[in-house]
């Protein structure tokens, strides 16, 4: 079983593209460095000018993963990518890595710049930072999209979980031969010593069990939520998730009325691996974050 498990995790890293900005067409930050948040040195990039936008990376990646959506939000917008803790040019800490302490860095790191509210879209392990932004520190948070992250853990589809909660530094070996470690290599300050420890820290993070239901049902902040049609998080779950959030309970009737203020979208053609780089995604999001009709 181990020996199979292995093998899935070594195929899923190697099927994931190369990260690096001239790869995937992200731009050039406009300025970027180190900030000390939350205890942690925390690297961040800005990408454009106007309304602050925070965006957070899935697991084992950086915010050039998200490439040409990267260029598109950035072109009205002033765009904040993060590298969460281990991943990146952000070092590994010896706390626990979870979704609660990763929302905390965030929420220091837009302090310490001086922002005082921004939108935030995340993807994945990012989705679940964003997702704690919102119901922990609602105050910094305007707009929610939170792409291709369940509410609780077992609302990953079975395999995809296996594969995610699997990660530890037993496969720091082996997965050196992949374009994910290749990319973390060229960008994080010691690869050698962080890579073992942010698989360690990604697959805890991972298989901790959480539920965060009765959370999102007090959350005060508008929220879409995004996945793809063959995504990891099913979409039964999604529209559960949106449900949590008020969504889709009332009909508005033949002359239209009242929506809810949150989102779903459905993105077809996506999976997991496949939509935090696509432009629909993109459209997908700043059609939401322009829409002034709530």
């Amino acid at each position: 079983m181990l020996v199979r498990l292995n093998a899935c995790l070594l195929a899923l890293a190697l099927s994931v593209p190369g990260l690096a900005a001239q790869e995937h067409g992200a731009p050039n930050p406009t300025t970027s460095g180190y900030a000390r948040a939350n205890g942690v040195d925390v690297y961040y990039a800005t990408y454009g000018e106007g309304v602050p936008l925070v965006l957070l990376h899935g697991g084992l990646g950086t915010v050039e993963m998200f490439g040409p959506v990267l260029s598109l939000l950035a072109a009205n917008r002033q765009v904040i990518g993060i590298d969460l803790q281990a991943h990146g040019r952000t070092p590994a800490h010896a706390r626990p890595m979870t979704y609660e302490n990763l929302a905390d860095d965030v929420a220091d790191l837009l302090l310490q710049l001086g922002y005082a509210k921004a939108d935030v879209v995340g993807y994945s392990i990012g989705g679940g930072v964003a997702m704690q932004l919102g119901i922990r520190h609602p105050d910094i948070v305007d707009k929610l999209v939170l792409v291709s992250v369940p509410f609780n853990n077992g609302g990953w589809k079975s395999q995809e979980f296996q594969q995610m909660a699997g990660l530890s530094s037993g496969l720091a070996e082996p997965m050196k031969n992949t374009p994910v470690y290749d990319e973390f290599a060229a960008f994080n300050p010691d690869p050698e010593a962080n890579w073992p420890k942010l698989l360690d820290q990604l697959g805890n993070l991972v298989s901790h069990r959480f539920d965060y239901a009765d959370d999102l049902q007090e959350m005060n902040v508008t929220t879409m939520i995004v996945v793809g049609d063959h995504d990891a998080v099913p979409i039964s779950h999604a529209a559960r998730f949106f449900e949590l959030l008020g969504g889709g309970k009332a009909e508005s009737g033949w002359v239209g009325g009242d929506l809810n203020r949150n989102r779903l979208a459905v993105l077809p053609g996506l999976t997991h691996q496949t939509i935090f780089d696509s432009p629909s995604l993109a459209g997908t999001v700043i059609g939401f974050l322009d829409d002034s009709s709530e």
